[in-house]
């Protein structure tokens, strides 16, 4: 089992469309295991459908910062505690008693075979692993900054999400991705502090690692294109022009709008 190629998720903030044309991709590779990273639902979609075909596909999940807002969880201090808290109430309105308690269920980190899953990282799933914010932007992290966020992980493999971009990094015998969104490919955020995040395109994102491919294990980072338009004009209908504009273009160009923040 091991050595069979693992399909990497993570950010999907209830974007259905994105996640059915992601699982998809991965059942036509023939890829049988999936993880995922978690902030699973939060976001400006009817989040039952997404619920309801993560809960069936039982992968190895963890939960992310925006699941801990939905189910109650989440200490983080935000500035923009009351617009996020938006997004918040919308999702969570629409959620069953049922999905909300799988959310709560979620651990903080997993360990599936030799990979190490975390939202953010190992200790904090509000800090980018492998970014940090420069000139309002993000910029890859040195090598010394992420061997001092890993700590002593021993797995030969982590998989982090949380800044939706997506990104590799070897570290010494430790392969880390980042597989990117699958549902939200930009935002703007403040923690910890005023950036922007842009893939430039709208695609869905995911990644597919071979564990056992050589001394190193391997990675591939994909993007599929899927119905943005469609997800796009949800958001808006649903009142998120923000994250329509997001969805729709990979671009977050209104950089003082907060309202919808990833």
């Amino acid at each position: 089992m091991d050595c069979e190629p693992i399909a990497v998720l993570s950010d999907i903030h209830g974007n259905v469309r994105a996640l059915d044309t992601v699982l998809a991709e991965i059942a036509r590779r023939g890829i049988r295991r999936v993880v995922n990273l978690g902030d699973c639902l939060y976001g400006p979609f009817d989040p039952r459908p997404a619920a309801e075909r993560l809960m069936a596909l039982a992968a190895p999940t963890v939960s992310g910062n925006e699941d801990r807002i939905l189910v109650g969880t989440d200490s983080a201090s935000r500035t923009a505690a009351t617009a996020l808290s938006k997004v918040a109430r919308f999702t969570r309105a629409r959620l069953e008693p049922r999905h909300l308690a799988w959310l709560g269920s979620l651990p903080l980190t997993s360990i599936d075979g030799d990979a190490l899953l975390c939202h953010g990282t190992p200790t904090d799933d509000t800090v980018y692993l492998l970014s940090r914010v420069s000139a309002g932007a993000l910029a890859m992290r040195s090598g010394g900054d992420i061997d001092a966020l890993l700590g002593s992980v021993a797995q030969r493999l982590v998989f982090c999400g949380h800044d939706h971009t997506p990104r590799l990094a070897v570290r010494g015998e430790k392969l880390i991705v980042n597989p990117g969104s699958v549902g939200c490919p930009a935002y703007v955020d403040d923690v910890p502090e005023d950036h922007v995040v842009e893939n430039g395109c709208a695609d869905a994102r995911f990644a597919i690692v071979w564990p056992g491919a050589g001394p190193t294990p391997t990675a591939e980072l994909v993007a599929v294109r899927y119905d943005a338009e469609a997800g796009a004009a949800e958001a808006l209908e649903n009142g998120f022009s923000d994250w329509a504009g997001w969805i729709a273009t990979g671009r977050a160009e209104e950089r003082a709008k907060k309202g919808g923040a990833a």
